[in-house]
């Protein structure tokens, strides 16, 4: 998928795939959205006091891990 195959989502759309409201699980990091609904990490879109469907691009900087982390998850769009 190149940069203008890939979807763009609202703040309000992202936060619908918070692992309650539907069965998605995406979280948001400097712009990019991705499915971590696999992760065993995020059952029920929370992880370690975080929730799902949010830009955790901030708490990040304080996440015991790099950001390299992301690399496993599957893209699924930009955020607006």
């Amino acid at each position: 998928m190149n940069n203008e195959e890939i979807p763009v989502y609202t703040r309000g759309q992202l936060a619908l795939r918070n692992g309650q409201d539907r069965e998605e699980i995406w979280c948001a990091y400097e712009g990019i959205i991705y499915d971590v609904t696999k992760s065993r990490f995020w059952k029920n879109g929370l992880h370690y006091g975080l929730w799902a469907g949010q830009d955790l691009t901030e708490e990040m900087k304080d996440a015991p891990h790099s950001t390299n982390v992301f690399d496993k998850f599957k893209i699924v769009g930009k955020l607006k």
